[in-house]
């Protein structure tokens, strides 16, 4: 048998030396033989092609697989100064503030399993070879030890192997058999149709073929779990058999949204010719026995926003329907009292097999301390689209089917949305994808999380452009779990008011408070655009009155009366009003005053203010930002034209990411067509719109006993002493006249 293996062996070399042309790099005799006592390694780099193609310093052209180490791909890889590393451009560094080496992926895993040993085979002429005889390298694999391989590769059952080889007596091998073993337990093949059997497999469903090997492999006692890539993307195994070996990747961290294809590798494997670049010595002349590969990852990031309404569609501001685009906006003004429509739309990252599968999805939600989630069990709801305008649904999730939890904080103002066990499994799971054959589940579809929440009508709430801020954080890992990342976004809601000073023209406020003429002054107010008069109550304390919702009947709305704010006299001061048109009635006023002739309007009106962008996302500080440029279109250029991805057409979930940003609102107020200018509310600026309404004194009408009746008095007192006179003076008359006679 020895004599039988060496004569194989020399076949072997001779066909090996008739292939190696005389060259600078040829090949001494025993170089073109297998070292049956040797050991090889396996060494992988980990690169990110899909930043690199987008950034014009790679592409499929620029490399040829060798197997050697070719120093000039870790170079233009590993050591180029990417744009928005701190180390390249200060103003413009890493969402988290590091640097990162070129293109290098950290965290990448591979495992991988011996499968088959490197055989010469040798035949004598026969029906398919006449003229002559044949000796050639297969592999042998383990009829039962790979039969779940060769199946998910297309081969069930030997089909496509050398059938010749079926009955071979003797062989040579790189690895002797094991003792009792025997060739007949042995299917061979030639490297072509293993290859052309695995590229077809994952070309026709490379999701299910990526899982089946995955599975595979993990399966096996034997497999070898090589170390996560390092921060320079490497990772190596020393001191491997020799013989045929299936790798694949079987961890990968968060950004990784396409893991690389299972493939064989030849441990040793003949050199293979590069091409100018590299240092790759002229293929075909001898064994490389420490191979060394650079499989690719393509990258990308999910999507998260968070956008706010309100749900009253009667606000003039929506139409009440579902569409993700009614209304939903990362700035709201809304009244106290008024429910608000929060939506989560997050893209989901794209999963190609079990290696990128999901592992953690969660999202932890804050809201202001002047809002309440509204936490029936029914409230918050998820939806899964296939789409990223949420019109196609393939799922509705509600809080008690358990694919998700939501718990809340002790003080009400932290909700924690996780997805379970059974809803990542759902999500990693093996539903066919609109997308194609590739993605598995529910890869690059969009998930919608909803629920609603209640502004309170107190103090809690911020009235003026500070707003109130709702913050989300989405936190993902996939199956390198100790690799995960974070995005966060924000929306704000804005309220604002009035503050209405009440005065009389022959007082100054603070006669007329002690003499509680206040109390006879009454205000409705209506709004014009939406048809209803507001209702609020007042804090006794303050005297503020605060924004508790709205009627359509006047009979039932609030009647404010001016008090005393703040050491004020004569105020009505009224929070939460939303940027509308409103109209002031004064349907009361103090005895003797006169009346407003006509409603005083106002319009509170709100702009973005471009000097006051939101900072949401620098607080991303846990790993890559969604504004980082390496997935985006760039900081200094938003909305760019150029392609995020290089030109290639990648399908992969964020890729582009779309440029986030927006701004805070500043508010305006118009009163009875004057332009005014809103006053601050604490440290809260433009908040509040300023009137000032002045009762004048009603015009003197005489009056019973007064003025001029008592001339009546003093005239008829006058009449009746000339009377008297008359007669005393007739009396002395008549007694003269009588004395005379």
């Amino acid at each position: 048998m020895k004599k039988l293996k060496k004569l194989f062996s020399l076949c072997l070399a001779l066909v090996l030396v008739l292939t190696c042309v005389p060259a600078a790099f040829a090949a001494e005799a025993e170089d073109c033989m297998i070292d049956e006592d040797a050991k090889a390694s396996l060494t992988i780099w980990k690169f990110d092609w899909t930043n690199a193609y987008k950034d014009g310093v790679w592409d499929e052209d620029s490399f040829i697989s060798t197997g050697w180490r070719e120093s000039y791909v870790e170079e233009v890889l590993g050591e180029t100064v990417r744009e928005g590393d701190a180390n390249g451009n200060p103003d413009h560094p890493l969402g988290n503030g590091q640097n990162s080496n070129g293109y290098a992926l950290k965290g990448v895993e591979f495992t991988i399993l011996r499968v088959a040993d490197i055989v010469t085979f040798s035949e004598s002429a026969n029906d398919q070879h006449p003229d002559y005889n044949l000796t050639m390298v297969l592999y042998g694999f383990h009829k039962e030890k790979a039969a779940d391989l060769l199946a998910a590769i297309g081969l069930p059952n030997g089909e496509g192997r050398y059938e010749n080889a079926d009955m071979m007596a003797e062989r040579d091998s790189a690895v002797p058999l094991a003792a009792g073993d025997s060739s007949d337990n042995y299917w061979y093949y030639q490297s072509d149709v293993l290859n052309k059997a695995l590229s077809d497999a994952l070309e026709d469903n490379a999701t299910t073929v990526k899982d089946a090997l995955e599975a595979y492999v993990a399966a096996s006692n034997e497999a070898i779990v090589m170390d996560k890539t390092n921060e320079n993307g490497k990772t190596i195994r020393r001191d491997l058999d020799l013989g045929l070996w299936l790798c694949v990747e079987s961890a990968c961290p968060e950004m990784v949204t396409s893991s690389t294809a299972p493939f064989f590798i030849s441990l040793p494997m003949s050199t293979v010719s590069g091409d100018s670049n590299s240092a790759s010595p002229e293929g075909g002349h001898f064994w490389n026995y420490d191979v060394v590969v650079y499989p690719k990852n393509n990258t990308g990031i999910p999507s998260l926003r968070k956008e706010i309404r309100e749900a009253q569609k009667d606000t003039g501001k929506n139409e009440g329907s579902d569409n993700i685009y009614d209304g939903f906006a990362h700035n709201a003004t809304a009244s106290a009292g008024d429910v608000l429509e929060y939506q989560i739309i997050s893209g989901i990252p794209t999963i190609t097999s079990n290696a990128t599968s999901i592992c953690t999805w969660n999202f932890y939600d804050t809201i202001s301390e002047g809002i309440s989630y509204n936490k029936s069990l029914k409230d918050v709801k998820i939806e899964i689209f296939t789409d990223e305008d949420c019109t196609d649904k393939v799922a509705t999730w509600l809080q008690d089917d358990g694919r998700f939890t939501v718990t809340y904080s002790s003080d009400d103002r932290h909700m924690t949305i996780d997805v379970t066990d059974i809803g990542l499994e759902e999500i990693n799971g093996n539903a066919e994808n609109v997308n194609g054959k590739l993605f598995a589940s529910y890869s690059n579809y969009t998930m919608r999380i909803t629920y609603s929440a209640t502004i309170n009508s107190d103090a809690s709430f911020i009235y003026g452009e500070n707003g109130n801020c709702n913050e989300v954080v989405l936190t993902w890992k996939r199956t390198s779990s100790e690799y995960y990342d974070t995005l966060i976004d924000d929306c704000h809601v804005f309220s604002f008011g009035l503050d209405l000073t009440k005065l009389f023209s022959d007082l100054d406020s603070e006669s007329a408070t002690e003499m509680d003429m206040f109390k006879h002054v009454k205000f409705k107010i209506f709004n014009d655009n939406d048809g209803y008069w507001l209702t609020a109550k007042r804090d006794e304390e303050t005297g503020i009155y605060y924004v508790t919702g709205h009627v359509t009947e006047e009979a039932d709305a609030t009647i404010f009366y001016p008090v005393t704010v703040d050491g004020q006299f004569g105020k009505v001061v009224i929070k939460g009003m939303e940027d509308d048109y409103w109209s002031l009635f004064e349907v009361e006023t103090a005895n003797g005053y006169t009346l407003l002739k006509d409603k005083v309007y106002v319009d509170i009106y709100v702009e973005e203010n471009y000097d006051r962008i939101c900072d949401i996302y620098t607080k991303d500080v846990l790993g890559v930002l969604q504004n980082d440029p390496h997935y985006c279109y760039g900081n200094a250029q938003p909305m760019s034209l150029i392609d995020a991805d290089g030109g290639y057409d990648l399908h992969l979930t964020g890729i582009p990411q779309d440029y986030l940003e927006h701004y805070f609102l500043t508010a305006y107020a118009i009163v009875d067509y004057n332009d005014v200018n809103m006053v601050d509310d604490g440290d809260s600026a433009n908040a509040l719109a300023p009137l000032t309404i002045v009762n004048t004194k009603g015009f003197d009408l005489p009056q019973t006993g007064d003025n001029g009746v008592w001339m009546y008095g003093v005239i008829g007192v006058t009449m009746m002493a000339g009377a008297l006179v008359v007669i005393l003076l007739a009396s002395k008359k008549n007694k003269k006249e009588s004395v005379q006679q």
